[in-house]
């Protein structure tokens, strides 16, 4: 079982990122399971959402403690909650920033995560481009395609055009695709 813990901020679509992440593995023919964790339901507090994919049917209903991959929305989080807590020491993480995460203060996280296995992509900006306001988590959804190939780009943007269907959906679509390459060519990338 792969599991991916979802840090953002209300209004980022944190939810609706992992509820897109389980459709795209079912459309890869996994099992899978979304769901969320949030205190105050207002823009701007810190908001979890949790998938859960597999090959077989998956039992567990607790929140996810040990996650196999972080996605990290909003990386102003890094200094308001512990994001980190239960990383598997060969887990991945991917941050929507535009800076380098040597600038973001978690070198020592970063450091002991195997190469290749911390990616940022500015999909905030990605997004704005593409769909005309900030919001990540498509774009990111595109970027963890590219890392490890758990899930492919095709299923990701058929899970992004039945959660937007027409011209909002193929917007999502092209900023997925854009952050997808952005994060291949990172993975690529001399340390």
């Amino acid at each position: 079982m792969f599991q991916v813990r979802i840090h953002g901020r209300g209004g980022q679509g944190v939810v609706t990122a992992a509820e897109m992440l389980s459709v795209a593995a079912f459309i890869e023919g996994r099992h899978a399971q979304a769901f969320p964790s949030f205190g105050s339901e207002r823009t701007g507090a810190p908001v979890v959402a949790f998938c859960r994919i597999a090959d077989g049917p998956i039992r567990l209903r607790e929140p996810v403690l040990d996650p196999d991959c972080l996605i990290v929305q909003d990386a102003t989080l890094f200094h308001a909650v512990d994001v980190f807590q239960g990383l598997k020491p060969d887990g991945w993480l991917l941050v929507n920033t535009n800076k380098p995460l040597a600038e973001l203060g978690i070198g020592p996280v970063i450091d002991r995560l195997p190469k290749g296995h911390a990616v940022q992509v500015p999909a905030s900006e990605i997004a704005l481009r593409h769909v005309g306001r900030p919001l990540p988590n498509a774009a990111l959804l595109g970027a963890f395609a590219a890392l490890g190939g758990l899930i492919h780009i095709d299923a990701v943007e058929q899970a992004i055009r039945e959660a937007f269907p027409g011209k909002v959906g193929e917007a999502n679509v092209a900023a997925a695709r854009e952050a997808y390459g952005a994060a291949l060519e990172q993975e690529k990338a001399p340390a």
